[in-house]
């Protein structure tokens, strides 16, 4: 008898390792919100608000050396310009989840792209800095807006063929977009002054809030109000959950460790090597996720994808601890976690079949890309000081280990429910 029909108690023992590619079956839950045929148009237009969510980080992070000339007397406080976007990100990504269902998803979207868009008009002026503070607090609620409402459209727009190629499209919005800063919004603010990339930014999510307003489709806010008590049981639901919480689980680990590799790993890389590898790694990474990522996700399960993708990663971290320095393997590292990059938004339509609970879901992927790009990096340096080089890269690899093994128990769990 197949074991699908074996009483639950009697069904046979599934190893760990089969257990990620029996997710396979949530590829065929229930789609009946999603369309025939993609809207490939509107799929773009959803990853370019996402380019102005990333732009949100990324326009402070590349021109924070010029931050002291302009608020001489601020010293370490200016870290909180660049902090205050995650901050919020940790302590509302749920929130924002459960709230954009409630308020819809058409309408938050417009009012993160808008807000965000009147905040660095705001910005431009460059104002005082405890204004700009503030600025940056209302900002991360713009952002976290974008960032949980675009990803759950764009599986809306998406017909079950090709979900997994648009929302790994979507996550390669964040590396894109630091790209494009680092290429252009460096020089325009050395050129023209950083207020007028701040005014760039702003004229960017007004634009594409303009063209986005008449486009998105209206798809219907989940019913009830929102109370304290909701979202404690929104949080509880959340992490308790295989399914809604699994995507967020494994991206707290890739988050720790992708920026942290970018800001560390170029220390030990050859002079005559260093910059071209550290040009190359992003972008690897970013293309292994559309080619090689969008192949595997054809014939497995982004769980698959995700596990494949965090196992590489660890077995070239330990490979660089005794082989240090080596820029090529920076760079298949940099491909492996491209791998979890894509298929970790693929992940949440294949997980979750309603919509609400897709919203959730990416408003916890939020809350731990936020919690691991803020301990992620500072946690590399210490232990960079304590226990050196090789250090570095077993705690790396731990970190990956565990990215696969939370993965695997957690397919362990959906396959015994």
């Amino acid at each position: 008898m197949p074991a699908r029909m074996l009483p639950r108690k009697t069904r046979p023992f599934t190893k760990p390792c089969m257990a990620a590619r029996l997710d396979l079956s949530a590829m065929r839950g229930d789609r009946s919100a999603m369309t025939s045929e993609t809207n490939w148009p509107l799929v773009w237009l959803l990853w370019l608000a996402g380019l102005g969510a990333a732009g949100q980080y990324g326009k402070i992070s590349v021109i924070f050396d010029r931050l002291p000339s302009l608020y001489p007397e601020a010293g370490a406080t200016l870290g909180f310009l660049v902090s205050l976007v995650g901050l919020v990100g940790i302590v509302l990504g749920i929130v924002a989840g459960v709230l954009v269902a409630r308020i819809g998803y058409r309408r938050a979207l417009l009012a993160g792209l808008l807000a965000g868009a009147a905040v660095s008009a705001f910005q431009s002026a460059l104002p005082a800095l405890p204004l700009f503070l503030l600025s940056r607090v209302i900002e991360g609620a713009s952002h976290l807006a974008i960032v949980v409402a675009a990803p759950t459209l764009i599986a809306e727009l998406s017909s079950p063929r090709d979900t997994g190629r648009s929302l790994t499209l979507w996550g390669t919005f964040f590396g894109v977009a630091f790209a494009v800063l680092a290429w252009g919004g460096i020089p325009l603010a050395d050129r023209f002054g950083v207020g007028t990339l701040m005014a760039v930014h702003g004229l960017y999510m007004a634009v594409v809030a303009l063209v986005l307003w008449p486009r998105l489709p209206r798809v219907a806010a989940d019913p009830g109000r929102l109370s304290l008590a909701e979202l404690g049981r929104a949080h509880l639901r959340l992490y308790s959950s295989a399914r809604i919480g699994a995507p967020a689980a494994g991206w707290l680990f890739y988050t720790m460790c992708f920026v942290s590799v970018l800001t560390v790993f170029p220390l030990f890389l050859p002079d005559q090597a260093r910059a071209m590898t550290m040009g190359l790694m992003p972008l690897l990474s970013i293309v292994s996720s559309l080619t090689l990522g969008v192949w595997m996700l054809r014939f497995v399960s982004a769980v698959t994808v995700i596990v494949a993708g965090f196992s590489t990663c660890l077995c070239f971290a330990l490979l660089l601890g005794v082989w240090p320095g080596q820029p090529v393997l920076a760079l298949a590292l940099a491909a492996g976690l491209g791998l979890v990059q894509g298929a970790t938004f693929a992940a949440v339509p294949q997980l979750i079949p309603a919509i609400g609970d897709r919203a959730l879901a990416n408003g916890g992927l939020a809350q731990m890309g936020n919690l691991g790009n803020t301990v992620g990096t500072p946690l590399m340096v210490v232990v960079l000081t304590g226990f050196g080089y090789r250090g570095l890269t077993f705690t790396l690899a731990i970190l990956f280990g565990l990215g696969v093994v939370v993965h695997l128990l957690l397919a362990r769990r959906r396959h015994a429910d």
